[in-house]
């Protein structure tokens, strides 16, 4: 199984939002909603590049549970990672607007340590995917 382009086009992106959430740490104040944002929208985009990886859609939508949900049909192990992305759900809409939701700098530190172990989760379920279908001598574009 082999990822398409535009597949590693989203892991691109979503390596990138986790990179930027870490280089604002570097600035002060922090802007802990903008982090929190940058590691919802990097773990969004996993989640997404996997259901490409899959031939599925990467559905409009920025309910990481849901797409938690849909990856989990093609793999159960994404059970485990479904608190994760129950925790960085708020960020992705409601941190965007003034008065929305109220962030710490406790939630900043879980939301990057959620986005790490989602990337890690993917790319590890990525790369033993990729194996197996290279051992079964099968391709997928």
């Amino acid at each position: 199984m082999e990822i398409s382009s535009l597949c590693r086009r989203w892991l691109e992106f979503a390596a990138d939002d986790l990179t930027a959430a870490k280089h604002l740490l570097s600035l002060y104040p922090f802007r802990l909603e903008i982090i929190c944002y940058h590691c919802e929208q990097s773990a969004e985009k996993m989640l997404k590049a996997f259901l490409l990886m899959h031939d599925e859609e990467a559905p409009r939508i920025h309910d990481l549970v849901e797409l938690c949900r849909l990856c989990a049909l093609k793999d159960e192990g994404f059970d485990g990672i479904a608190e994760d992305c129950s925790k960085l759900t708020p960020f992705g809409v409601r941190v965007r607007y003034p008065e929305e939701i109220e962030v710490i700098e406790a939630d900043m530190h879980e939301a990057i340590k959620s986005a790490e172990h989602i990337m890690d989760f993917i790319t590890h379920a990525m790369t033993e995917e990729q194996h197996e279908a290279q051992e079964q001598g099968m391709t997928m574009e």
